[in-house]
């Protein structure tokens, strides 16, 4: 199967996060768009509010001019974040808040973060979950300790 560049890309680098522990939702850096973003925080300026899809004057200014970081515009970049962070159990609240779920987000809740970004990454470009077709992720999760692990 034949993925678009910019999804292979944004996979690999997803990939590589989660196995690095280097995924962190509260780190603009190493969050989901982080990450695709090389690590640099330029993309939460598009926004106002962390975890929100509405853009700021700089967000509208980039997607007006069609600006994009690593093939996403300001609002894909946004709404992956939007998903990311939900999956991971954060909400915002009526006050523009972004609440976190646990006090420490462990492998588990970060996993489905990863496949929901991963998910709707996939429908950005009109190509089928590739959670379901590759089992490029082996995540366990035993009752008493969290393991994850990859086949390579």
């Amino acid at each position: 199967m034949h993925l678009p560049y910019r999804l292979e890309i944004a996979l690999e680098k997803l990939y590589t996060a989660f196995y690095n522990d280097q995924l962190d939702p509260e780190d603009c850096c190493h969050c989901a768009v982080g990450n695709i973003c090389d690590r640099i925080d330029s993309w939460k300026h598009f926004t106002d509010i962390h975890g929100s899809v509405k853009l700021n004057y700089l967000g509208r200014l980039h997607e007006t001019l069609g600006k994009r970081i690593n093939g996403y515009s300001p609002l894909e970049l946004l709404s992956i974040e939007e998903v990311f962070l939900k999956a991971c159990g954060y909400r915002l609240t009526s006050r523009n808040h972004l609440l976190k779920p646990a006090p420490v987000i462990d492998k588990e809740m970060m996993f489905k973060g990863l496949c929901a970004a991963i998910d709707y990454l996939c429908g950005l470009d009109g190509v089928d979950n590739v959670m379901e077709l590759y089992q490029r992720f082996d995540f366990k999760v035993n009752s008493s300790e969290k393991v994850a692990s990859h086949d390579g």
